[in-house]
């Protein structure tokens, strides 16, 4: 029931603030550093995976895990869900990858606030440029959405009526459109980032409240998954996971910095908070931002996370063509 009824709810809930106009408009260079780092992210899988193939999970699913976390390491873990149901990942597998990247990705955020302890310190080189006006604009945004995105009643009961509508004209198209049997988790994405997009003031008053509701039917895969699993499995598998998702972040870092820093010359600190984004989500970048004193990053932060949620799924689903001829390549 939760696999079937409350992740496509929650995949459209978490896509309420996914306005793409918004996006672009308002994250400046942000955005381009995302791009790099999303870039960056997909060229440590066709590294990665080839160097650690992950063969231990069995049931040929090596492939479908690096898909599947390439697309947490490009949006987030609503991303990790839609790739890994769309391509029938088990759920022992689920519950080692999650439980590998989470410690990677906890290792990865404290490198990443050590690293970025010296700019701390330093003014950037796009802050100096602004106006003492335009640097508070991201904080003023956020005290802005956060007055008029009170969870209440009206709002939980239309965020999850609209959800359940997106839910049933995904799957509504995915039958009408697409092969039987495919998933219809990334046409739901559709419908909800191209909603979102059109009708931005309507969706964004309730983006606090279906971002709470989200959150919680994603936590409910979770336990779901981990109690599909067993304990002896996951450490079984976690050796190679762990490898993997350790080497595919360390080349994402690697060139997310060299590209960004020596070819674009975009800011170090926007390329730091850009990363954040790529492998934490929204959330995680906006925190660390906050935490550094960065507010002008505060806001860009959060919406290239946001952006990242509606894009990974069909970025990521298209990447998984391309991982099982290389899976053949190796073994002949």
């Amino acid at each position: 029931m939760v696999n079937r009824d409350l992740v496509p709810i929650a995949v459209a809930l978490l896509l309420f603030d996914s306005d793409l106009r918004r996006v672009i408009r308002d994250t400046g260079s942000l955005f381009l550093c995302f791009l790099v780092g999303a870039v960056a992210t997909i060229v440590g899988t066709f590294i990665a995976f080839p160097l650690v193939p992950m063969t231990s999970l069995g049931n040929n699913e090596g492939w479908k895990i690096a898909s599947a976390l390439a697309a947490r390491h490009i949006g987030g873990a609503v991303n990790f869900i839609a790739v890994a149901e769309t391509l029938g990942v088990s759920g022992s597998s689920v519950s080692a990858a999650v439980a590998a990247d989470n410690v990677v990705i906890a290792l990865y955020f404290a490198w990443l606030f050590y690293s970025s302890t010296e700019g701390e310190k330093e003014l950037s080189s796009v802050a100096v440029k602004q106006s003492a006006e335009d640097i508070t604009i991201g904080e003023a945004a956020v005290e802005s959405d956060s007055s008029s995105s009170n969870i209440s009643l009206m709002s939980l009961s239309t965020s999850i009526a609209i959800s359940s509508l997106l839910m049933f004209t995904g799957k509504l198209m995915t039958k009408l459109f697409l092969p039987c049997g495919t998933s219809s988790l990334p046409m739901i994405s559709l419908c909800a980032v191209v909603a979102a997009t059109m009708f931005s003031k309507f969706f964004s008053r309730l983006s606090m409240t279906s971002t709470a509701v989200g959150v919680i039917f994603i936590q409910m895969f979770f336990a779901v998954s981990g109690a599909a699993g067993s304990i002896r499995t996951v450490i079984q598998k976690a050796p190679s996971l762990l490898l993997f998702s350790a080497l595919q972040i360390a080349i994402h870092y690697a060139t997310i910095m060299g590209v960004g820093k020596f070819i674009f010359k975009l800011d170090k600190n926007e390329l730091y908070i850009a990363s954040n984004a790529n492998v934490g989500g929204p959330t995680t970048a906006a925190a660390m931002a906050q935490a550094k004193k960065w507010k002008r990053l505060v806001m860009p932060g959060l919406l290239v996370g946001i952006f990242g949620y509606a894009t990974a799924t069909p970025l990521c689903l298209a990447l998984a063509k391309f991982l099982p001829k290389m899976t053949l390549s190796a073994i002949h």
